[in-house]
């Protein structure tokens, strides 16, 4: 098989907090084309600790920028240090994929795009969710025309941060909001589907900024503390290609969340699970019929497969294509949320300055389980096969002032080998 063959990406990690469990183990265990070998963390023991748990080297920042062996760093910092610490890794030649969000602002996620660029390294972002067999199945759906023309989409979230603040501080901290913190997931799985938006209008407000912690068994009870983040947004959306939709994210609510993806065709609607996980059932409701049928999955990666978006830039790397979840549409993405939120402070319509084209869907039968394992390629497979990247990669991006990649340009249709010419190997 060629992935036996294929090189392995050496990787660092840079922040061992809570996340980074997750990602460490399926590195390890899902993605052979990522070889983890060092991580760190402002505090060391942490870092210290998951060296030993993954047989890896605990590390310095310095001593990762330093290492010419090293050629991507996973991100798993906390958001308000995005900026700086990505900054310094692709200053220092590294490809970077980062969790969400890419940064705070926006402005700041502009300049990592076009820092990249001069750099001529790979920088990728999660949400990688989109990547995972519920949405994948869904963009076949969509891609089949078994809904007919898409024409509006709805993202619901609710979630009760008031229990969850007690337990994860950081949801009520600047950056922590339900909308960039978790709303970033739908808006990244509308954009992965229906493509880009050209205007955004919403509101935004933080209910209750002021409150109290009430749990006897946790820290602070009886203090009080400030919400100094949003805690309901909703906006609404105008897809370039002429579709509408409307988002609700709102933490003010109860724990079960309900979340609901929908989106609505001409000739019928297709209903999503959650897209903060991989899998999940997938619906369809045709003209003509009184109840939505489940879709059978024929993609891979139903579980929790954090760290995908990274193992596919790896793979889009040695390959020499352009990645999947690539920089272009993670700024994108943000600027919706950013343009939402504009929009809420100024009562206008935010009208969209970046732009980005849809990842091509991964191919369908690489499943991690099967009847037939020993002749049946793995869902790893899928990341490896060729014809990935971006739809019209070969075609010039509207927003070159946007801070959006100029790699594209390089590109020829069908050529894998151009983008080698530039980006670091």
């Amino acid at each position: 098989m060629e992935r036996e063959n294929m090189r392995s990406v050496r990787t660092a990690v840079v922040g061992c907090g809570m996340i980074s469990d997750i990602y460490l183990k399926n590195c390890r265990d899902l993605f052979s084309i990522l070889e983890v070998v060092g991580c760190c963390d402002i505090r060391e023991d942490a870092a210290k600790q998951k060296a030993r748990e993954y047989g890896i080297r605990s590390m310095t920042l310095e001593e990762i920028m330093e290492d010419t062996s090293i050629e991507m760093v996973i991100n798993l910092t906390a958001p308000a240090a995005h900026y700086a610490v990505i900054r310094q890794l692709l200053q220092s030649g590294k490809h970077v994929y980062t969790e969400k969000v890419l940064a705070l602002e926006l402005e700041e996620a502009k300049e990592l795009a076009t820092l990249a660029d001069k750099n001529h390294v790979y920088l990728g972002a999660a949400p990688d969710t989109f990547l995972g067999s519920a949405l994948q199945t869904g963009r076949f759906i969509l891609d089949s025309g078994m809904i007919g023309e898409p024409t509006g989409c709805l993202a619901v979230l609710n979630r009760d941060n008031r229990v969850g603040a007690e337990f994860i501080p950081y949801i009520a901290r600047a950056g922590g909001g339900i909308g960039f913190d978790v709303g970033i997931y739908y808006m990244t799985a509308l954009l992965s589907l229906m493509g880009p938006v050209k205007e955004v209008s919403g509101f935004m407000d933080t209910r209750e900024p002021m409150r109290t912690h009430r749990y006897p068994n946790r820290p602070g009870f009886g203090e009080p503390y400030q919400v100094e983040c949003e805690n309901l947004m909703a906006g609404a959306l105008h897809f370039q290609d002429g579709a509408m939709g409307t988002v609700l994210f709102n933490s003010e609510c109860i724990m079960n969340r309900y979340p609901e993806l929908t989106i609505f065709g001409t000739q019928g609607i297709l209903y999503l699970p959650d897209p903060d996980g991989f899998g999940g059932e997938v619906k369809v409701l045709r003209r003509g019929s009184r109840e939505p049928a489940a879709i059978q999955q024929n993609h891979g990666f139903e579980e929790n497969s954090r760290g995908l978006g990274a193992a596919e830039m790896a793979w889009a790397l040695r390959k020499g294509r352009v990645p999947r979840a690539g920089k272009e549409m993670a700024v994108h993405s943000l600027e919706a949320l950013h343009g939402i939120a504009e929009s809420a402070r100024t009562k206008r319509a935010y009208s969209m300055t970046t732009d980005f084209y849809r990842p091509k869907p991964l191919p369908q039968g690489y499943l991690r389980r099967s009847d037939f394992a020993d002749f049946e390629a793995d869902e790893e497979a899928a990341l490896a096969v060729d014809g990935g990247g971006l739809e019209d990669e070969g075609k010039a991006l509207a927003a070159d002032d946007a801070g959006l990649t100029n790699e594209t340009k390089t590109l020829s249709v069908g050529d894998n080998g151009s983008v080698a010419k530039e980006i670091r190997r």
